[in-house]
């Protein structure tokens, strides 16, 4: 049975949020807000995290998942970045972004895409998700919360509770999170190019 956890939009409890990252770095699987939609969170290395998620979102292996980042800083270690492709991003970040790159040997394997060898990363701009992460101290593995055969994601905590009561073990409930997942910029070739428009102004990047 999932946990719930209701906390404040703009000053999350730090007790709560605690409790959380705790339960993740022990193998738990969250969904909690972020500045795009909702979305379903893990630790890094965790395989049991990743086929709950794929199983949940009934995805394939050439799925792209991604790492939620604090920073720049953090985001750094596991892509690879240019100078071109790093002032982009810079720019960009934090914000309803998706930036696909090629993976440093920090990424886990199963994570990265099977033959592109690349990874999707993401800074958020939303405060719960920046308390989560610094608590953690490490980045998310991350997916859209968006269930098989519906076109939008769940917006309401209390609605995933219901809905995924015996398949997450906690939901953060911050308030109704938007409908439109992120923005996804692929720039593993080099330039770059729109995979997916979404809440991120895709202008500055075509």
């Amino acid at each position: 049975m999932a946990k719930y956890y209701d906390v404040h939009p703009d000053n999350p409890q730090p007790r709560s949020i605690a409790q959380v990252a705790e339960s993740i770095r022990s193998g738990a699987l969250v969904a909690y807000p972020t500045d795009s939609c909702y979305a379903l969170g893990c630790q890094l290395g965790s395989c049991d995290g990743v086929d709950r998620i794929r199983s949940i979102r009934a995805l394939d292996a050439r799925h792209h998942f991604t790492l939620v980042c604090q920073d720049f800083a953090q985001l750094g270690q596991f892509v690879q970045i240019d100078n071109d492709v790093f002032r982009a991003i810079k720019a960009s970040t934090p914000g309803s972004y998706t930036f696909i790159l090629p993976a440093t040997r920090e990424v886990p394997r199963m994570l990265q895409h099977p033959k592109k060898k690349t990874v999707g990363v993401r800074i958020p701009d939303h405060v719960v998700t920046q308390a989560l992460l610094a608590e953690l101290g490490e980045p998310l593995l991350s997916s859209t919360l968006l269930l098989p055969g519906e076109e939008e994601p769940l917006t309401q905590g209390w609605e995933i509770k219901d809905r995924l009561e015996h398949q997450v073990d906690a939901v953060i409930d911050s308030g109704e999170c938007g409908t439109e997942p992120t923005t996804v910029v692929d720039f593993s070739g080099g330039e770059a190019e729109i995979v997916r428009y979404g809440a991120g102004d895709p202008t500055r990047f075509e």
